[in-house]
């Protein structure tokens, strides 16, 4: 069993930065890749970025490719998505989640955190 939290949301202008922050908890080892999904109103949930635990391998939605990073502190369990130039269509609810799949489909993350609001506004 894995508990994951989210935070660093808020409100930001286009172009600013924000740097979201997850805190695991549980038997995280079990569990070999980490990622952060975002969901906005009326859209489904999707993939954003993706590593492998303890690797630093990344893979990233193309729609954030060059603006968002993601990275993990192995010592405090932490995870963490940078993000940069940000846009109004990066507005969404975001959440960490924790799989067993190198895969940005959401059935493969049983462990998900519950959820913290970016919004960027024009």
């Amino acid at each position: 069993q894995v508990q994951l939290m989210e935070s660093g949301g808020g409100s930001v202008q286009a172009g600013g930065s924000l740097r979201l922050s997850c805190t695991a908890s549980g038997d995280i080892n079990s569990h070999p890749f980490m990622a952060w999904f975002r969901q906005a109103p009326a859209k489904e949930r999707e993939g954003v970025a993706i590593i492998i635990s303890g690797s630093g391998v990344t893979d990233y939605a193309d729609s954030v490719k060059g603006r968002f990073t993601i990275s993990e502190d192995k010592v405090t369990n932490m995870l963490f998505l940078q993000m940069i130039s940000l846009k109004p269509e990066d507005t969404a609810m975001y959440y960490c989640a924790a799989g067993f799949v190198w895969s940005m489909e959401t059935r493969y993350f049983p462990a998900w955190g519950q959820g913290t609001q970016v919004t960027v506004s024009s």
